[in-house]
């Protein structure tokens, strides 16, 4: 099975605020990249190859609402909490795996989670799918940990076990998970040591059979800088797979129109996460050139 993931980031934010989103107004740009590319996906073999679009957690229902039945997209939230609502902790024993039980008073935590992604309220919208640790987030949670006195070295470890809660919660509530892991530049020497850590503890105890992996060269991604090559990336995807005992892993490095030829040939790797479409000029995402970059891959699979 092939992966195509699409990571939409915050690209809703239209260029007057410093964004890049000329494609619709904020309030339809969710329904129109649906609108625009969930028939021309459909034409594909969908026992070879899956389609899933994580978009910003407010324009998710708009997304659902824009589906349709036949609609071959898997609608997908940028991350869920470490912490879900208080049936979560009494399903193991009292239902089925990923469907609501009935609360009884006290029993714990009923929602409270200000600014936080619940599993559960994802999952009770219709979310399918969780992106959980993208460079982003591990990132964001680092620099916390950091500013707090904490060494890089144990800050890491923290976060491999936040995230590892965060694929715990997306799981228990039946959505699937692509989990990112990658090295920086300063970890380069160490990418064994990074790697095997992000995969070791960020999947401890967890139902692999849920989870697709996605590697990312942190120290390659953005202007300027040198794209990992074949070699690299393959080394990488054979790595985790091994360490995996052989899940599917895709490159999260950004599949686009000029690597598109080169990871379709690499046997390791299951496809890509997409994010902006356009480089140069009216940079952005564009559903038009999304479709040709899922084409290009998939005409060039091996």
């Amino acid at each position: 099975m092939k992966h195509l993931y699409l990571n939409l980031k915050r690209f809703d934010i239209p260029p007057e605020w410093g964004g890049v989103n000329r494609l619709a107004p904020v309030s339809k740009w969710a329904s129109t990249i649906l609108r625009e590319t969930q028939e021309a996906l459909q034409t594909y073999d969908l026992r070879q190859v899956e389609f899933a679009m994580f978009f910003p957690e407010v324009h998710l229902l708009e997304a659902l609402s824009a589906r349709t039945k036949s609609s071959p997209v898997k609608i997908g939230c940028q991350s869920v909490y470490r912490e879900d609502t208080a049936f979560y902790q009494e399903s193991a024993a009292h239902g089925k795996e990923g469907t609501p039980q009935q609360n009884k008073p006290g029993s714990g935590n009923f929602g409270a989670f200000t600014a936080n992604r619940p599993a559960a309220a994802m999952a009770a919208i219709g979310c399918d799918s969780v992106l959980i640790g993208h460079c982003e987030e591990r990132k964001d949670k680092m620099e916390l940990l950091i500013a707090a006195g904490v060494t890089a070295q144990a800050a890491s470890a923290a976060v491999n076990q936040a995230l590892n809660q965060e694929i715990r919660c997306a799981t228990a509530r039946g959505l699937t998970v692509l989990y990112c892991i990658g090295e920086k530049g300063e970890e380069q020497e160490q990418w064994q040591e990074v790697l095997g850590s992000q995969l070791a503890i960020g999947l401890q105890g967890i139902d692999t059979s849920k989870v697709v992996i996605a590697y990312e060269p942190v120290w390659s991604i953005g202007p300027g800088k040198t794209p990992a090559d074949k070699d690299y990336i393959t080394k990488i995807a054979r790595f985790a797979k091994e360490k995996t005992a052989g899940l599917d892993i895709v490159y999260g490095g950004g599949l686009k129109q000029d690597n598109a030829a080169m990871l379709a040939s690499i046997p390791e790797i299951d496809g890509g996460l997409i994010a902006l479409t356009r480089f140069q000029g009216e940079i952005g995402f564009y559903p038009e050139e999304y479709l040709e970059i899922v084409a290009l891959y998939l005409q060039n699979l091996k």
